[in-house]
């Protein structure tokens, strides 16, 4: 008869550490199953265009490094093992999205933000200060989250020249995740944050944005 192995909160900070090598590590070679544009010509793009929707992907790039950490962050100090594995599990998904977004970048020929390590250890320490407020509080977090991130994607969709549909195709596939990672926390049992916690949430997200977009 086998038995389930409780990892004690240094195991879990080793297996956290491995993953944050992994991700800001990244290689566009990664296999991670199915890319969203497979299949999808490449389009034809002056340098302008490749440098704007580069910017956009440094952006999406390193939203999904930082939602990565934000749960990674949540799980190390979540108090149940039911709540630890939905963020996990939500992280793992959100490192396809992570390589994606990498692929497209070396495509467009360009490279994901210098401050990709910034991004991962700033976000894990939000992280571990959202799970320490407790559960429902962490999942009301991915909730927030998530629409926030929906926001951005929305925006980045109207701003990709119409011809780029594999840049479109990875956007499009990963709102519908996060939507469905966000509908999941909610139904976990997330709280609705507080209104001045999301204004905050709102001004980091988009410090981030200005950073990523150009260094």
């Amino acid at each position: 008869m086998t038995y389930p192995r409780h990892y004690s909160l240094a195991d879990r900070f080793l297996m956290d550490l491995q993953q944050a090598v992994r991700t800001i590590a990244s290689s566009p070679d990664e296999p991670v199953g199915s890319h969203p544009d497979e299949g999808i010509p490449e389009p034809e793009l002056d340098e302008d265009q490749c440098r704007h929707i580069a910017g956009l992907m440094r952006v999406n790039h390193a939203g999904e490094v930082s939602a990565q950490a934000l749960y990674q962050g949540q799980a190390l100090v979540s108090r149940h093992a039911d709540v630890r594995d939905t963020l996990r599990q939500a992280a793992q998904e959100e490192h396809a999205h992570l390589i994606w977004c990498r692929r497209r970048l070396a495509e467009l020929g360009h490279k994901p933000s210098r401050l990709t390590p910034a991004w991962y250890f700033g976000s894990l320490g939000i992280g571990m200060l959202a799970g320490l407020a407790g559960d429902r509080w962490s999942l009301g977090f991915v909730v927030e989250t998530e629409n926030q991130v929906i926001e951005h994607i929305d925006r980045h969709l109207d701003e990709l020249p119409v011809e780029d549909g594999r840049t479109r195709a990875i956007l499009e596939q990963m709102k519908h995740e996060e939507a469905h990672h966000g509908e999941t926390a909610r139904r976990a049992g997330g709280r609705e944050l507080p209104w001045p916690v999301k204004r905050l949430m709102n001004g980091v997200s988009k410090l981030m944005t200005q950073g990523a977009k150009y260094v």
